[in-house]
């Protein structure tokens, strides 16, 4: 299914008034890969429109202290990427959520473009958001995601170019990743005033829908950012309550996307 599974998602979602969520959740926190179906079923219940999969890695250059301690908690565990396309993959069937994989450069190198690729499609992966790959290097991964039909996911920084932007915008597949601040993720009170402006100004110049993510972490900044957007990427919440097991915390960020039921 690939980009169009993501495709179908968000026009579910927008078409009926709403707009998307997508959670961000680490492959493995907590005790281990046996617990990820049972997450994965549970934010597709509670609403989520895609999922983004984050993959332990040891030099996480995006993810801020939530999201980096989630992480060492998973490699402590034992998980590796292979170990979590394996999972993906004995669960596949059951899944209806797309599942969307967010990693670094260097595993997929590790892995082998190709293989990781393949590896991707047979486990269900419809699309992979890859911080560190910037556009100049995407040819050593992208004939292989078009081979597979897996959307890459652009993110688009706010120190960047009103060009580059625009050629951001034009290549990005299943959305366009706003970044919301300049830094690394984790959780914030406020975003800058001309953000909306920002976000505005990228939706006129993407196909994809927009989502605001990096800081996101309240009912009011999912409200308030959607004003601007399309939807929003949840991770640092997402996580800390995850790992709490404050479920409550999670729906009621979801629902606060729901615009249609306000």
């Amino acid at each position: 299914m690939g980009k169009a599974k993501i495709d179908q998602a968000f026009n579910n979602v927008l078409e009926r008034g709403d707009k998307a969520f997508v959670p961000y959740i680490m492959a493995g926190d907590g005790d281990g890969l046996d617990q990820l179906d049972e997450q994965l079923a549970f934010l597709e219940e509670a609403g989520a429109t895609v999922v983004e999969l984050g993959i332990a890695f040891s030099d996480p250059v995006a993810d801020g202290p939530t999201i980096q301690e989630s992480g060492l908690r998973a490699l402590a565990n034992g998980v590796s990427l292979n170990a979590v396309l394996k999972k993906l993959k004995d669960g596949k069937d059951k899944r209806k959520i797309p599942v969307v994989l967010m990693t670094y450069i260097n595993p997929i190198h590790a892995y082998g473009v190709d293989n990781f690729a393949k590896s991707c499609a047979e486990s269900g992966v419809d699309g992979l958001i890859i911080p560190d790959l910037p556009l100049e290097e995407e040819g050593i991964i992208v004939p292989a995601l078009l081979e597979n039909d897996i959307a890459l996911i652009r993110l688009a920084a706010l120190t960047s170019t009103e060009e580059r932007l625009a050629e951001i915008a034009k290549r990005t597949e299943g959305f366009l990743y706003a970044v919301t601040v300049t830094g690394t993720t984790g959780v914030r009170s406020s975003f800058k005033d001309n953000l909306g402006a920002h976000l505005e100004s990228l939706r006129a110049k993407s196909n994809a829908p927009v989502l605001a993510g990096f800081g996101v972490s309240s009912p009011e900044h999912v409200r308030s950012l959607t004003e601007h957007c399309d939807g929003v990427v949840v991770g640092s919440k997402i996580v800390d309550s995850l790992y709490k097991n404050d479920r409550a915390a999670i729906r009621e960020l979801i629902n606060s996307a729901r615009l249609s039921k306000q």
